[in-house]
């Protein structure tokens, strides 16, 4: 696998046929497992939107001069930049498959 920007190591970038069974080793449960990497996926694409939102908001200005498309050339490349990361759903499964998603379960405590 490759590595990314961020020295983390890639995730697939497409779909992968799963044993059902990996899924629920930790829980014991299947639905359990999918609720739990739902959750973390939301939670990644949340914290890529804002990261998103952050960086794009430095380019927000009023003024049209000729500055302007320089920098709308390094908001392309930011934007492709997000656009070539996995989807957070398959980051989700990697982390929960590698057991680096921590969770509970208040009802069975």
């Amino acid at each position: 696998m490759s590595k990314d920007l961020n020295n983390k190591p890639a995730v697939a970038s497409s779909t992968v046929t799963r044993d059902l069974r990996d899924l629920d080793r930790t829980t014991n449960n299947l639905y359990e497992s999918i609720v739990i990497m739902s959750k973390r996926a939301n939670q990644i694409s949340n914290n890529i939107k804002e990261e998103l939102h952050q960086k794009l908001s430095e380019f927000a200005s009023s003024n049209d001069n000729l500055e302007e498309v320089f920098e709308n050339r390094e908001q392309i490349e930011i934007s492709k930049h997000y656009e070539r990361l996995p989807k957070p759903t398959l980051v989700a499964v990697q982390e929960f498959l590698e057991d680096k998603v921590y969770f509970r379960n208040p009802n069975k405590e």
